[in-house]
């Protein structure tokens, strides 16, 4: 039972709700609390199949399908991630308008890629090593729903704040826009660092079989 909690944790710091609301500050501000809660839930079911199908089926997808080793995917999306992290902390803010897009109401752009990233995909890939398939696939679906109802109980405190505090509406997007980049750094360092011991160590058994 340990396992699945941790994959709980592991999942929820990844599809971090106090963070992923950041990416959506522009719907947060625009739609209305039920439509919001609509794409969010919708984009949260094409996530939760996409992390299901990685844990599943992870092995199979990188090497039948891709030829790639799942090390690869990792170096690649730390890589990735890192310059996200370092875009965020120079620019704050603005870099995330990149990623927002102009769909708001658009359930596919909030699964990929606010919530479907290299990070979480990896994640899920550990998690269905680690579990069972039945309950690799109930600590996902955990996870993505603490995660969307944590968002909307926020979206729901942003309508009633906003009107009367605006200020810390701004100040909590800018401050948690920095933490976010702090936290993205650390995992694509970690990233590109567990997929290259996994390289060096098959680097190393090649050589000793020389």
């Amino acid at each position: 039972m340990k396992d699945f909690f941790d994959s709980v944790i592991l999942l929820l710091i990844l599809v971090n709700p106090f963070l992923v609301i950041v990416y959506l500050t522009e719907a947060v501000q625009t739609l209305n609390l039920k439509v919001f809660s609509s794409v969010l839930i919708r984009g949260a079911v094409i996530a939760s199949g996409i992390f299901i199908s990685f844990s599943l089926l992870g092995d199979v997808i990188f090497r039948e399908l891709l030829g790639a080793e799942f090390a690869s995917f990792q170096i690649f999306g730390g890589i990735v991630f890192l310059i996200l992290g370092i875009n965020f902390m120079l620019k704050g803010n603005q870099a995330l308008e990149a990623l927002r897009g102009p769909a708001l109401e658009d359930a596919g752009h909030i699964a990929m890629p606010i919530l479907v990233g290299p990070a979480s995909v990896s994640a899920s890939v550990m998690v269905g090593k680690r579990l069972e398939p039945l309950l690799a696939a109930l600590a996902i679906i955990a996870a993505i729903g603490v995660s969307v109802s944590v968002m909307i109980l926020l979206k729901r405190l942003h309508d009633w704040v906003k009107p009367r505090h605006e200020i810390l509406v701004h100040r909590y997007v800018e401050v948690a826009g920095r933490l976010l980049a702090f936290i993205v750094g650390i995992y694509a360092i970690e990233m590109i660092m567990q997929g290259g011991i996994v390289w060096l160590e098959r680097i190393t058994k090649t050589m000793q079989g020389w």
